[in-house]
Formats: structure tokens, C-alpha cells, sequence
């Protein structure tokens, strides 16, 4: 039976409200439990910066993430498509600890701003803690829901997202927030978790698959047709095959693997113009 959207909404909120009470200390190495605890939980015997290196992190980027900030959640690394430059205004979507945020930070430099969205007051008191503590003085957090971005319109030039908008249960109109509230030209660079072929009801009925990133993900020609209706164009979708191989411990004798893979999403706002010289 299909979840109804504001049981969906909750069930995702109070699962990763458990998470972040429950997160190891900033000085800890451990990272979150199983699938049912968290996207990219649950890889067998790696600590969190094991499993951000394995998602696709670089060594560089592992150095400046702060401590505690890292929970081991994740299906990517959207800092890899998102191509960030000095000066511009980055929106994280669904910022959780704010790992990608911190990252982001460091590449759009003093003169730019990053800004963090999440549903989960205890997520948001995390990265507001840590922001403070290391001193990202243009990084901010919001709290507010994917689907009604408290952002103004056209004023962010990259939107990011790291395995958040297969939790979300209208993905269509994330995406039309994000397409309002992108910059003329502005990117979209996103991390997320896929279906490639039809879940049985087995699976489709477990609220934890759900909070585990399994559930809840779009087919690749819906996921395409919501980024057109939206308006976005030069649309990419790359599938991560040998991702299966780390997907099928978030969920182990399950079989999800066959299911869902990891992808990267990039797509434009049109309008930019052209910069040449």
C-alpha cells in the first residue's frame, strides 16, 4: 500500500532525528547503522570517512570535512558534478549533517554562500553546531522542506543534493522549487539512488527501505520527464553500475541491488547566455 505524503514526510523526519541524536561524537570513527538507520549505512567494517571515500570523496576533501558532520550517509558525491566556483551561492537540499556544505564552502570561497536546507531540527542543530565551532562563516542552515524551499527565487547558482530526493514523496515539485529558485543558467547537481526495474510488494511495503533510500526511488524516465516539466534542459542521468556493490549491504539478503542503482544527475536552467573571451 502507497504511504501517504505526510506519513512519508514523517517517518523520514523522525528516522534521521534518531540518527542525529544517535551520531557518534565528533572525535569517533564509527558510522550509522543498516539500511533501515540511514542512506549508505550499513557497509560492513568501514568507518565513515571508508565509506565517503568509496562514494567517491577525494583524499583532499576528506581533510576538510569537519569532524562530526560525517555520518556516513550518502549514495555520491555531487561535489564531483557540481563543478562550484569562487564567489557563487550553493543550496545543499537536504543538508543533514552538512558535510557537502562544508565542502562547498571552502570552493566558493568568502565572497560566496552556501545554504543548507533540512526537515530535521536535530540535524540542523548538528551542522549549526559544527558550522560555529569551525568557523564557516558563509555557510548557513535552514530548516524547511524540500518540497517549499525557503529561498527566493533565482537567487542560488548551484543546487545540490546527496541521495535526499528519493525520500521525498513529490519529487516532481522538488524540482520545480529547484528550477525557481536557480539563477538563469544555474546548475543542478545531484546524488541519488534510482529504480532500473519494479520493486515487489515485499519491499515496497517496508517504511524502513523507505528511510534507506530503496524504496522511495524514481524510475529514470520519470525522473527525466519531472526535470522537463520543470523547464530544466541538457539533462544527464548517469547510472553508477558498480555502486550495486555497496547497495546491496544497506539492506543485506534483500536482494535490492537488482533493483536500484546510484546515479548523477546534472541538468541547467535556461537563460545563462554565453561567457566567451
Amino acid at each position: 500500500m502507497k504511504q501517504s505524503e505526510n506519513r512519508v514526510r514523517n517517518i523520514v523526519r523522525d528516522r534521521y532525528a534518531d540518527i542525529a541524536r544517535n551520531a557518534p561524537a565528533p572525535s569517533s570513527s564509527g558510522t550509522c547503522s543498516p539500511a533501515s538507520d540511514c542512506c549508505g549505512g550499513g557497509t560492513k567494517d568501514l568507518n565513515v570517512d571508508e565509506v565517503a571515500h568509496m562514494l567517491g570523496y577525494t583524499p583532499e576533501e576528506l581533510k576538510d570535512i569537519p569532524q562530526g558532520s560525517n555520518m556516513g550517509l550518502g549514495c555520491g558525491n555531487p561535489q564531483a558534478i557540481a563543478a562550484l566556483k569562487e564567489g557563487e551561492t550553493v543550496l545543499d537540499l537536504g543538508s543533514g549533517g552538512g558535510v557537502d556544505c562544508f565542502l562547498a564552502s571552502k570552493k566558493v570561497g568568502p565572497k560566496g554562500q552556501v545554504i543548507g536546507v533540512d526537515m530535521t531540527p536535530e540535524m540542523l542543530e548538528k551542522a549549526r553546531e559544527t558550522a560555529k565551532e569551525g568557523n564557516f562563516h558563509n555557510v548557513e542552515f535552514r530548516l524547511g522542506e524540500i518540497e517549499h524551499l525557503p529561498v527566493a527565487d533565482e537567487s542560488v547558482d548551484v543546487i545540490m543534493s546527496n541521495c535526499v530526493l528519493n525520500l521525498s514523496p513529490k519529487k516532481d515539485q522538488v524540482l520545480k522549487e529547484a528550477f525557481r529558485i536557480l539563477k538563469k543558467g544555474g546548475r543542478l547537481a545531484i546524488s541519488d539512488v534510482v529504480a532500473t526495474t519494479p520493486l515487489p510488494d515485499s519491499l515496497m511495503n517496508d517504511p524502513e527501505l523507505l528511510t534507506g533510500c530503496i524504496t522511495g526511488a524514481a524510475f529514470v524516465p520519470d525522473l527525466r520527464r519531472w526535470m522537463e516539466e520543470a523547464g530544466f534542459e541538457n539533462i544527464r542521468i548517469d547510472l553508477w553500475e558498480e555502486s550495486r556493490a555497496f547497495i546491496k549491504d544497506w539492506a543485506p539478503g534483500s536482494g535490492i541491488e537488482k533493483y536500484v542503482v546510484s546515479a548523477q544527475i546534472q541538468a541547467t536552467k535556461p537563460g545563462g547566455g554565453c561567457c566567451c573571451g
